[in-house]
């Protein structure tokens, strides 16, 4: 996710189009990612709220391949709903591990990090849209990414039995 948030970074001058396209083709991919993934983690903590999480980012970028001429507004809009529906996975799932996990600080960070990123979205919408598709959702990677690493690491002491 790290890197593919350095890639949409990247390109947010790129035309309306070939936004959209990117960005469906990124949340289908990390959505499969997601789910892939999520097998081997069934017994953690937030393992059903990912796993709903990774199925609607991946219909998102579905539809979002599928119909790219429906303008970058709507993805905007969009944009702002799945940043609000991942932030709240995020502290929803940062509050289950914080039983389980010292440094589950990091999810929360993440989930805090997607609902201003959704506000700061909002707030200058239309005008916002242009500029902000490819620049927000590399953002939004870079800090799933980093929340996804450190969580890895705090589970490293994890005593699984």
């Amino acid at each position: 996710m790290f890197v593919l948030g350095i890639f949409a970074v990247a390109v947010p001058l790129v035309s309306t189009l070939a936004v959209e396209i990117l960005v469906g083709w990124l949340f289908i991919l990390g959505g499969i990612v997601r789910i892939l993934s999520l097998p081997r983690s069934k017994a953690t903590p937030g393992f059903w709220w990912s796993l709903l999480a990774a199925v609607v980012v991946s219909l998102l970028g579905v539809l979002l391949v599928a119909q790219p001429l429906q303008g970058v507004l709507t993805l905007t809009m969009v944009l702002i709903a799945l940043f609000i529906l991942e932030g709240v996975v995020a502290l929803f799932t940062a509050f289950e591990m914080r039983k389980h996990m010292q440094n589950w600080g990091w999810v929360l960070f993440n989930g805090i990090v997607d609902l201003w990123l959704a506000f700061l979205i909002w707030s200058g919408w239309p005008g916002s849209a242009a500029w902000a598709i490819g620049l927000i959702v590399g953002v939004n990677m870079l800090f799933f990414g980093v929340s996804l690493a450190m969580t890895a690491l705090a589970a490293r002491t994890l005593n699984t039995r």
